[in-house]
């Protein structure tokens, strides 16, 4: 465990580095095609509930999907991160005034707002996107080294994508018994199903 842990790390920071490195113009023009793709799929088109991130670090950009997605009219809800046992809950927002700045300095949503639960998606689809440094074919990823989206899947499965941009995408990502995969793994260059 402790080697999966320390290759992990070695990959955060490497990767990390890389990201932080690319202009912000080449990040936006990504970020760009990555939102086209994930408007365009599937996934996106049936879901009734998104449970998005707000970015930080050179994250992907999703904010304009929150906007495109409360206009067609489906619910969105984004984590607060509740770092004494590593958990998060996802609470509804309505509108881009609905974050206050939350735990490690990220946006997060009012504690007041509606939490999603999963019962409230018996009868409709969830769609989570998920963020990381770096993801493999297979849907594994890195990501911060918390553990939080790994402990809300062991919860609740809804249908997944992770984000990332393509030279991010890895052969292999070192994964342990707890980590959990993405269904599709979405890049500026399209979208991958993984096994």
């Amino acid at each position: 465990m402790y080697e999966i842990r320390k290759h992990k790390s070695d990959i955060r920071k490497q990767y990390l580095e890389r990201r932080t490195a690319l202009s912000a113009e080449a990040r936006a023009a990504r970020d760009e095609k990555i939102r086209k793709n994930i408007l365009a799929s599937a996934a996106y088109r049936y879901a009734d509930v998104l449970l998005l991130y707000y970015p930080i670090k050179a994250e992907v950009n999703v904010l304009p999907i929150m906007e495109a997605a409360l206009a067609s009219g489906k619910k969105v809800a984004f984590p607060r991160c509740h770092a004494e046992d590593h958990s998060m809950t996802f609470h509804y927002i309505s509108c881009a005034a609905d974050f206050e700045e939350g735990s490690f300095g990220i946006k997060e949503p009012l504690a007041t707002l509606p939490i999603f639960e999963s019962a409230d998606v018996k009868d409709k689809n969830a769609l989570c996107i998920v963020p990381a440094v770096v993801y493999d074919r297979r849907g594994y990823r890195v990501g911060y080294g918390g553990g939080y989206y790994d402990r809300f899947f062991g919860k609740f499965r809804p249908a997944s994508i992770g984000v990332v941009y393509e030279e991010f995408i890895l052969r292999n990502v070192p994964h342990g018994r707890f980590d959990i995969s993405v269904d599709v793994v979405v890049s500026e260059r399209g979208i991958y199903a993984c096994k």
